[in-house]
């Protein structure tokens, strides 16, 4: 495993750098993995959610800049503790024991080798219910292999397919060519299986992959694209979950970092979506007819924004916490 981490290049970015010896990668992240929290999350697609919950562990670090993120404190600013593979195991253990349907990893793409090994321990001390592998798909195949046959459930974004949009707003302009391959090899190597609960009264995904798309306000003919795209390469193959939550974040960070996302969020409309662009969506959804898609009702609530400063980031109806970064 720590071969991975030497001169690391496990994401697209290559950025080289020892972590072994300390040194952070482009992700702000060494050799320790950290998380920020882990609890029930019920506000994931139906088919992850299914009863229970989703059983959330989020991951600090990540190898994209989005300008936008909601998850902002853990994703770029560090927000997290040190886990080793028994703490990370006995998360797991918690997760199952509330009723978790899966363990869902949030954003561990800088950190696959050392995942992939906890989650073998995991499976090893009798966690039995499916992985998730929840990221913005800027993975490289290299290391989705690791994970080939430890996640059974993949939750990809395609965010855009433009390099001027990824390049502005995420910092990568190679995304739209590295994602695209990547949730390709997810849906060639993880078949759909879709099972009914016991009760009858639900639908759970135990096998396949759901690929997300975040409308960006203003940017209808990029979600038209993507979501064409997607007709081409996941219909019948992949279920597809379209977003309409993007939603401003009230940053709080120093100054210049505040002018730098404000510079970069200029190539989009930086507001809540509106009723128009709800509908328009629809039709949108209409027009392509895909075999199996989910998109939410439009809401103007901004209650669901997490802050991880808090032992309960979100909202009670949103999630359930069982550990948190702070009360280790």
């Amino acid at each position: 495993m720590e071969k991975y981490y030497l001169n690391c290049n496990q994401c697209p970015r290559h950025c080289n750098q020892n972590r072994i010896e300390k040194k952070v990668g482009y992700c702000k992240e060494n050799f320790d993995l950290k998380i920020a929290f882990a609890g029930l999350h019920f506000g994931e697609e139906p088919l992850i959610t299914v009863k229970g919950g989703s059983g959330t562990i989020f991951i600090t670090g990540c190898t994209l800049r989005c300008a936008f993120c909601q998850n902002y404190q853990i994703s770029q600013n560090g927000m997290g503790t040190n886990v080793d593979e028994k703490d990370f195991v006995e998360i797991c253990k918690k997760l199952q024991d509330a009723g978790a349907e899966n363990i869902n990893i949030v954003t561990g793409s800088h950190h696959i080798p050392k995942i992939a090994n906890f989650i073998k321990a995991a499976k090893n001390e009798g966690i039995t219910i499916p992985f998730c592998w929840n990221s913005s798909a800027y993975e490289s195949i290299e290391m989705l292999e690791l994970l080939k046959g430890l996640v059974t459930i993949w939750l990809p974004d395609l965010k855009t397919l433009s390099s001027e949009i990824s390049k502005q707003l995420f910092g990568a302009p190679d995304y739209p060519e590295v994602a695209s391959n990547a949730i390709k090899w997810m849906i060639q190597n993880n078949p759909t299986k879709i099972v009914s609960t016991t009760s009858g009264n639900f639908e759970k995904m135990e096998s396949g992959v759901i690929v997300r798309h975040l409308f960006l306000p203003g940017k209808f003919l990029e979600t038209a694209n993507v979501l064409s795209w997607l007709k081409e390469n996941a219909d019948t193959k992949a279920c597809i979950s379209l977003m309409n939550q993007y939603t401003p974040v009230p940053f709080s960070e120093e100054k210049e970092k505040l002018q730098v996302r404000k510079k970069s969020l200029e190539i989009i409309e930086n507001r809540l979506v509106t009723p128009q662009e709800d509908m328009d969506l629809q039709d949108l959804i209409e027009a392509f007819d895909f075999s199996y898609l989910f998109y939410q009702e439009l809401s103007d609530d901004t209650s669901w924004l997490p802050d991880f400063t808090k032992p309960q980031p979100f909202s009670n109806k949103l999630a359930k916490p069982l550990w948190h970064w702070n009360q280790k």
